[in-house]
């Protein structure tokens, strides 16, 4: 089959048919087909293969799952509390901890050669894809051409798709063991594929990153990840603190960092087996229930994990977790 005559052999089968009304309203934004055409002629602009591009692209439809996800945004009702009670739940530390010993060695490599400590890599892990035991059942080439169709940022997404398919053109994964979200989010770090290509790195040795099934891969990526958003080795990412009366945490600006010794003058006072921070450490003071409920300060390497995820209840997960795995 010539390349000019490769996505007319994909099914013409018509959105409206595919995805009743709401697929009849996307379809007026242009045809699934027309679309895979588009991503075909800019994958092969930057080299991708027509044997993968054809394997990739022959026959995809749009997922009426994708669209019902993508469109469904539940109100954020839950608390810290909550949130937290949840994710650092008996059983997921207790799974962290079995991970933990079984991964010792692979972690001390790690460090050395990222400078990262284990116990964020390993919440980053439990919290993403409960250490790897679930990592999205959904394809990714068919949810990013979804996405990159249907979404309100298409060109976010048609971008990644293109980068997906440069993945597999690698010989990094086939499209059939290419999964992930319904967002599109890969394997156990839940990579974006522009991601992937930037940061996933071959920790085991065979060549092409392997973040779907090989455990060393998956935790050196998130291991560069963090390296990359500038983790410093051996400072912590933050501590649970307790106010004393005398402080003013609503007159404290949650986004100004000061000196940690600053808020110990101020009334703010550590708990037993904190952990090693300098005096002059740029510090900030978060309170993610609000005045009366529990308060964190917060240190550089913190934001590194919010790089991950801009989320302050993820990222305080993802440190708590790590203490109590490590512990």
């Amino acid at each position: 089959m010539r390349r000019r005559t490769l996505l007319h052999a994909i099914p013409a089968a018509s959105a409206t048919l595919l995805l009743g009304s709401e697929g009849a309203a996307m379809a007026a934004t242009g045809s699934f087909q027309s679309f895979l055409v588009e991503v075909d002629r800019l994958a092969a602009g930057q080299g991708v293969s027509y044997a993968t591009r054809r394997a990739a692209l022959v026959g995809l439809q749009p997922n009426s799952d994708v669209i019902r996800l993508d469109n469904y945004q539940p109100e954020f009702t839950q608390t810290w509390a909550q949130y937290s009670a949840k994710r650092l739940s008996t059983a997921r530390v207790a799974a962290g901890q079995q991970k933990y010993a079984q991964s010792q060695q692979v972690l001390a490599a790690i460090r050395t050669e990222y400078g990262v400590d284990p116990g964020v890599i390993l919440g980053i892990w439990g919290l993403e894809t409960n250490y790897g035991s679930y990592t999205g059942g959904f394809s990714v080439v068919q949810a990013l051409a979804t996405l990159g169709w249907t979404s309100h940022r298409p060109a976010y997404f048609r971008s990644e798709l293109i980068a997906a398919l440069r993945i597999i053109d690698s010989g990094a994964v086939s499209p059939q063991g290419m999964t992930g979200s319904y967002a599109g989010a890969m394997g156990q770090p839940q990579f974006m594929p522009s991601v992937y290509l930037k940061l996933a790195v071959s920790f085991s040795g065979q060549g092409r990153p392997n973040i779907w099934t090989d455990i060393p891969d998956s935790l050196a990526s998130i291991g560069n990840y963090l390296h990359v958003s500038g983790w410093k080795q051996g400072l912590p990412w933050g501590e649970q603190v307790i106010l004393g009366p005398g402080v003013d945490a609503p007159a404290i600006d949650p986004d100004q960092a000061m000196p940690l010794s600053q808020f110990l003058s101020m009334g703010v006072r550590r708990l037993p087996g904190h952990p090693y921070a300098p005096s002059t450490l740029p510090t900030r003071l978060i309170q993610p229930d609000g005045a009366g409920g529990a308060a964190y300060l917060v240190y550089p390497n913190y934001k590194a994990i919010r790089r991950y995820n801009p989320s302050d209840f993820y990222a305080l997960s993802v440190g708590l977790l790590g203490n109590l795995v490590t512990a």
